[in-house]
């Protein structure tokens, strides 16, 4: 029996069980392997598989969260930022602690708060009414272009993260996260966040693992309608678009960096409404 103590009041410390995030989920990788980060701390090695099962609940779960009300969508993304500021002790560490780890979450709150704010202006902002010849009245409507996959970027390892998803969750998008391989831990805890935060199950799918075992599979998957190559080398973006013309899946090259409408309406369809008058 180990005898050795650590902690305060010689309480044996817990270690961490680091899993994937599916359809609400925290889930071992079916294939039950894993791989060591930091020398001590096991990762879940996502596979094919857990690939297309978070493919699959974020499908599902797309009529959902693009019908909920931009208010409501908002409220949640409000809630993501308390709940990640409540945490920040936890992030910080992560982040390596200091001035620019407390900097990072600052940053990381204030991007949730400042999407959130955005989800009931959207419409207005890039929709509108097209002036045309006859008794009928001419909309253009954004909506949501479906399940997006994002490449979470290696630095900044948790606003660069923030930024891409809050942005398409914003929008009524349901998201696929490849966690960065060298430094996932704050991409896994973050899904603890957003479960905590009223998200609904198949919303938010976090998977950890290798680029090059699930990249391919994403970038190919015919139910994957967008796919953001924030955290993606040059070389990776060549294969991803090469893959994603198969089904014309629209791939995002925006620069990481600061907050952007852009991003919003970069993973949104322009659709148009013809409506008789007096009708």
């Amino acid at each position: 029996m180990p005898t050795a103590k650590n902690g305060t009041n010689g309480r044996i410390d817990v270690r961490k069980t680091y899993k994937l995030f599916i359809a609400g989920e925290f889930v071992r990788s079916e294939s039950g392997r894993a791989f060591r980060f930091d020398g001590n701390v096991n990762i879940p090695r996502g596979s094919r598989k857990d690939l297309r099962d978070a493919v699959r609940a974020a499908r599902g779960a797309v009529s959902g969260w693009s019908a909920r009300t931009a208010m409501n969508r908002g409220q949640i993304l409000y809630r993501a930022a308390e709940m990640l500021d409540g945490r920040r002790a936890q992030f910080v560490e992560l982040l390596g602690l200091g001035r620019a780890a407390n900097k990072e979450v600052d940053e990381a709150v204030e991007a949730l708060v400042w999407y959130a704010g955005w989800t009931d202006k959207v419409a207005q902002v890039i929709g509108g009414t097209n002036p045309v010849s006859g008794p009928y009245f001419n909309f253009t409507i954004p909506e949501p272009t479906g399940v997006v996959g994002i490449v979470a970027p290696e630095e900044p390892a948790l606003v660069g993260l923030v930024r891409r998803v809050a942005p398409a969750l914003c929008g009524g998008n349901t998201v696929v996260v490849l966690a960065p391989q060298e430094n996932p831990l704050p991409t896994l805890t973050l899904a603890e966040v957003l479960a905590t935060s009223d998200v609904p199950a198949g919303v938010a799918n976090v998977l950890s693992g290798f680029r090059k075992e699930l990249l391919p599979w994403l970038s190919a998957h015919m139910d994957v309608n967008a796919i953001d190559v924030a955290g993606c080398t040059a070389d990776e973006v060549t294969e991803i678009e090469k893959a994603a013309a198969d089904n014309v899946k629209r791939v995002v090259k925006h620069p990481a960096g600061e907050l952007s409408p852009y991003l919003i309406t970069a993973f949104m369809e322009m659709k148009t409404v013809w409506h008789p008058v007096g009708v």
